[in-house]
């Protein structure tokens, strides 16, 4: 089968992805076989090939937006059956046995392992996954529009909700790309004001269309009751803090930040505002999404690359050439 890998991190112009053939996977016992039909190209995926997320094994092929039906299953799988469309997402496994698993916060286990980094994703023909994480997925939507639903969607949805928006409440959202777009719709669709911040036009204007209050280039023209930071940049840190009213949050979305510049308590924290990470999603927080995509139908802005041709759609997300998600086709 034809497959990407990083062979080698670094800069994107220096072309760490590499296109190879490699024999088609074979599932273990509790896992499936998953012919791709589409797979998103998530801001991830350029961390791992650039090496700003350290490689946690040589050769991997990323992607962990994949949309594809049940080629076969393992000797232990029962459910879902061959033919069925399923989702792989980020989320790959986790012991179930920590304290974090027990009390629901899977995300937080400390053993958890990754699609398309402790394991090949969905930049190939065929990939495997544990069934018990993969994700049936609404009807109505496309491959190539449900595909970034399964992380730019369900981590947004966990940072939306991090962020704890008040009902009715006003939110900032930093950055416009894949997940930013989609967690706007659901504030919106919740009753929130929706502010954004992007340095695009393009961006600005999708945002716009989307039901966005105002989008601009600097800060939002009122006081945030919440906001996001989908931007991987940490000199945005202290204005989004420093544009909360009293008691707002400002949840940072990425799996990766740049440094933070200093924080002045008085400026940036006082009057109980708060700064909180994301980290991953639970399993819960895909199922409750993808049931509320179900029901809002959400527009998914996409730009569809051939599989082989992931090394530009990754290079294209690293210069900003499209707006929403860029999603590769086998």
């Amino acid at each position: 089968m034809t497959a990407w890998r990083v062979e080698r991190p670094g800069p994107i112009a220096t072309h760490p992805l590499q296109r190879v053939s490699l024999p088609v996977p074979e599932p273990a016992d509790d896992e499936i076989l998953v012919r791709v039909r589409a797979c998103g190209v998530c801001r991830t995926d350029l961390h791992l090939a650039e090496g700003d997320l350290p490689p946690h094994r040589p050769g991997t092929v990323p992607g962990h937006e994949v949309v594809g039906t049940v080629e076969r299953t393992g000797a232990a799988v029962t459910d879902p059956p061959p033919g069925t469309r399923v989702g792989v997402a980020w989320l790959r496994w986790t012991d179930g046995v920590c304290r974090y698993c027990r009390r629901g916060a899977e995300n937080l286990c400390p053993h958890s392992r990754y699609t398309g980094w402790d394991a090949d994703g969905g930049y190939a023909q065929f990939c495997v996954a544990p069934a018990a994480y993969v994700y049936r997925l609404p009807a109505g939507y496309g491959d190539e529009e449900v595909a970034p639903l399964l992380c730019a969607g369900i981590v947004g949805y966990r940072a939306l909700r991090r962020a704890d928006l008040p009902p009715g409440g006003r939110l900032g959202i930093y950055g416009f790309g894949a997940s930013a777009h989609l967690v706007a719709q659901v504030a919106i669709a919740e009753g929130a004001t929706v502010h954004v911040v992007t340095r695009s036009p393009e961006d600005r204007e999708l945002a716009l269309s989307l039901g966005a209050a105002s989008a601009v280039g600097d800060a939002p023209p009122e006081p945030l009751d919440a906001a996001i930071l989908f931007a991987p940049v940490g000199t945005l840190v202290p204005p989004a803090l420093a544009a909360l009213d009293r008691g707002g949050t400002l949840a940072v979305a990425g799996i990766h930040l740049t440094d933070i510049p200093p924080l002045h308590y008085q400026e940036h924290l006082f009057q109980e505002r708060s700064l909180r990470s994301v980290t991953a999603n639970t399993r819960h927080d895909g199922r409750e999404f993808l049931a509320l995509a179900a029901h809002h139908r959400l527009r998914v802005t996409t730009t569809a690359y051939p599989l082989a041709e992931a090394d530009r759609a990754l290079a294209d997300l690293d210069a900003d050439r499209y707006s929403g998600a860029a999603v590769l086709v086998p």
